[in-house]
């Protein structure tokens, strides 16, 4: 399979602005990580029925690991992906919510009861959390260092269900940069990926930033949020992902030593690395 470096990893899709192959990155003892394995890419609700073909006959999807919240799996509605029977759905929210859902896809089928979003779940569409202990740094390093915390089981589920699928699988957010920015870090950095090659795939979003924002603009879930900020706070930056993966460093001997703090051990960590590297 032809491996694919820089802006070659874009995947276009009709009815999506940020996806992209986790393939031709480089890695510490020289190699490639492996194309047509794992994806990441912005929301998938509006798709094309072109775009279902290219992904599951071309490119083989499987598995879809959906990183938003339940208020915004269910605000947005069943995708087109979730009319295909061989693609399953993963969902692992790294925000905190309020309010239960034991099966957010159970709740959206179409024979389903209607669901009933209370004020709670709206407030928690997107909320901004922090970790604490790191009030000296930027925001930004601030929130997905909280998802390593609220959102750490899902982050390990989120691993564990790429580690495990077969044939592609692609794992999304909203917008594709930062909930997914670092389960991806995360996944690279197990695969042996180099550093800066890391920060440079989490700040490629930066391309397509303005696009992404008019994508996400057009859907009243996310409208507001995109109105009240400038199209620059929505904009990646690379200092960020690279002060995240410091802090790692420093409190846990780096990403994959955080990994294993918690849980996600070398049994987990091999299967997860031939998932994005040759066998």
């Amino acid at each position: 399979m032809t491996q694919q470096t820089g802006t070659d990893r874009w995947t276009p899709l009709d009815g999506t602005t940020n996806t992209r192959d986790l393939g031709g990155l480089p890695t510490t003892d020289g190699g490639t990580t492996v194309s047509g394995r794992v994806l990441r890419s912005d929301n998938l609700q509006t798709l094309s029925e072109a775009d279902v073909r290219r992904l599951v006959d071309e490119l083989d999807l499987r598995q879809v690991i959906d990183l938003r919240t339940t208020a915004e799996v269910l605000l947005e509605g069943r995708g087109p992906l979730r009319e295909v029977p061989s693609v399953v759905h993963r969902h692992f929210t790294l925000l905190p919510e309020r309010g239960e859902r034991t099966d957010v896809f159970a709740a959206e089928e179409p024979d389903a009861p209607a669901p009933e979003l209370t004020t709670g779940w709206a407030e928690s569409l997107l909320p901004r959390q922090v970790a604490e202990g790191t009030e000296q740094e930027h925001p930004a390093v601030r929130a997905y260092l909280g998802y390593l915390v609220d959102g750490r089981d899902n982050v390990l589920g989120a691993l564990r269900a790429l580690a495990s699928g077969e044939g592609a699988a692609v794992v999304h957010c909203a917008a594709g940069k930062d909930r997914t920015g670092v389960v991806v870090a995360l996944a690279l950095a197990v695969a042996g990926v180099e550093r800066e090659a890391i920060v440079a795939d989490y700040a490629q979003t930066a391309e397509v930033i303005d696009a992404l924002v008019a994508k996400l603009a057009t859907s009243p879930t996310y409208a507001q949020d995109m109105a009240s900020r400038d199209v620059a706070s929505h904009t990646p930056q690379a200092g960020t992902m690279r002060r995240v993966l410091e802090v790692l460093d420093e409190l846990h001997g780096g990403p994959v030593g955080w990994l294993t703090e918690h849980g996600f051990g070398p049994d987990e960590q091999a299967a997860l690395r031939a998932r994005l590297r040759e066998a």
